[in-house]
């Protein structure tokens, strides 16, 4: 596309220079001919100080915040938001041409993604879903690098559903995308929130930044979908001038409620109301976190203008997420369980549900992230104390922080040393804590979930907790 073309309408300062455009990108390293360069001051790299290198490395011109006093040179008053819309541009606008659905919330934005996909699937509607675990275009799967793609990424895989024949795209919108205005050339057909609760406070600084951040989502929409029983849902809701859908597992004064609740070893059951109709729904993972899932998006899709027994019949086909209360294959008497849970909110969710449903005692195999927000850490080891029977205290993702550290200040929440053991090696941790378990147990392994790597001081090493556990049950001993 010409560059004339592309930087049409959008009011920015352009350049004399009409050339070819082959490529938008942000980062300095994948420039080659033909390539438009946007420079964007990040925390650790300002791309205005490469500028002139990616016009010398066959930059068309190059995209900046200030005159740089370059001859090809591009001026917009942000450069985060003018990546997002020359790259929607580049790929003709695709937003246009699909219903898109953004989900955002600390937890519970994988699965409530997952399930609606599932719900257009098992109804014949072609639809794309953009996440954390992968990237789906119709029945094509491609590996997911971010929760939400850079701004070039998203509008290519936005492009591909289009050309696919999709109508719907689901996507997790993450509280950095907004913040870094990877979305901004959205106008979102529904916007859905899951629930608030301490996360990527190294990135956001404190919790009201994070939750400043994700309402930005609610003045991109034309429908808000919202947790009625989190009160950070009130919040997301206030000041906002688009249809307001709220939905509650307590309170009959929303737009949905679920009553009836009834938890299963391997699903949850309830009735669905909303002002004129009933039903029953019927989802195949248990625990009350997979009711607001669950709700989220079947509430969703009926808003969306499918019909209300046929979401719920669509809703009751839908498979389990893989890495969300996962069950791993084991021939043991007991059970194994893959979770990503890496928040307080999340872990606390998932043990108060499992710890309903074990016939014996809950043991937790977890750890916290390196690099990342460590008041989460005394935190989630107090959840796991009040929660688990035993907690094996490991390693998650330690990046570049000593393991010992971490869980040093995992500990400083932990005050029983009866009900935990500490191994920082999370292969040896899971190995103790399958050897501990016993008929009726319950063994999760949170943190994971569907990753299948672990990121070291060394680098990133494969590491998928279902080969580990097969691996430890097949060895002598075990």
């Amino acid at each position: 596309m010409k560059l004339k073309k592309l930087t049409e309408g959008l009011g920015y300062t352009a350049c004399q220079c009409d050339e070819e455009v082959t490529l938008i990108t942000d980062d300095s390293r994948k420039v080659t001919e033909g390539s438009l360069f946007v420079c964007i001051k990040g925390a650790n790299f300002d791309g205005h100080t490469v500028a002139e290198q990616a016009l010398s490395n066959g930059a068309v011109a190059v995209v900046t915040e200030y005159d740089l006093g370059l001859e090809r040179q591009i001026i917009a008053d942000n450069t985060r938001s003018a990546y997002c819309k020359l790259s929607a541009a580049f790929f003709g606008h695709p937003e246009d041409k699909l219903e898109i659905v953004g989900v955002t919330g600390t937890n519970g934005k994988t699965t409530t993604c997952f399930i609606l996909k599932g719900i257009f699937d098992n109804l014949g509607i072609k639809s794309g879903l953009i996440g954390t675990v992968k990237n789906v275009v119709d029945d094509k799967e491609y590996p997911a690098s971010f929760t939400t793609p850079t701004a070039f990424e998203l509008f290519s895989l936005l492009s591909d559903m289009v050309n696919a024949g999709c109508e719907y795209c689901f996507m997790e919108v993450s509280s950095q995308a907004l913040d870094q205005k990877r979305v901004d050339a959205i106008r979102f057909s529904a916007a859905v929130f899951t629930n608030l609760s301490r996360d990527h406070l190294d990135y956001h600084g404190t919790i009201e930044n994070y939750m400043a951040a994700k309402k930005q989502l609610f003045s991109m929409t034309n429908m808000a979908i919202v947790n009625f029983d989190d009160p950070a849902g009130r919040e997301m809701l206030d000041g906002v001038d688009c249809r307001r859908i709220t939905y509650s597992a307590v309170s009959d004064q929303s737009s949905y409620c679920a009553k009836n609740i009834r938890t299963k070893p391997d699903a949850v059951e309830y009735e669905l109301l909303s002002d004129s109709k009933i039903g029953r729904a019927h989802f195949c993972v248990p625990g009350n976190f997979s009711v607001y899932n669950s709700m989220a998006a079947v509430i969703c899709a009926i808003e969306l203008g499918i019909g209300f027994d046929d979401a719920l019949e669509a809703l009751a086909k839908c498979r389990a997420v893989k890495g969300r209360a996962e069950v791993v294959p084991t021939d043991t008497d007991y059970t194994v369980i893959v979770d990503y849970a890496h928040t307080p909110d999340g872990l606390e969710n998932v043990l108060t549900s499992l710890k309903e449903l074990a016939d014996g005692r809950l043991i937790c195999v977890f750890g916290c992230g390196g690099d990342r927000d460590k008041t989460k850490r005394p935190l989630m080891g107090e959840i796991a104390e009040k929660y688990a029977d035993l907690s094996v205290v490991t390693s998650d993702n330690p990046r570049s922080e000593d393991p010992q550290a971490i869980i040093g200040d995992i500990l400083k929440g932990m005050k029983d040393s009866s009900k935990y053991i500490v191994e920082p090696d999370r292969r040896k941790a899971t190995e103790k804590a399958l050897k501990k378990a016993e008929a009726g147990d319950i063994v999760l392994l949170a943190g994971k979930g569907h990753e299948t790597y672990q990121i070291l001081a060394s680098g990133k090493i494969h590491y998928d907790e279902r080969e580990v556990v097969a691996e430890i049950l097949n060895s002598p001993g075990c």
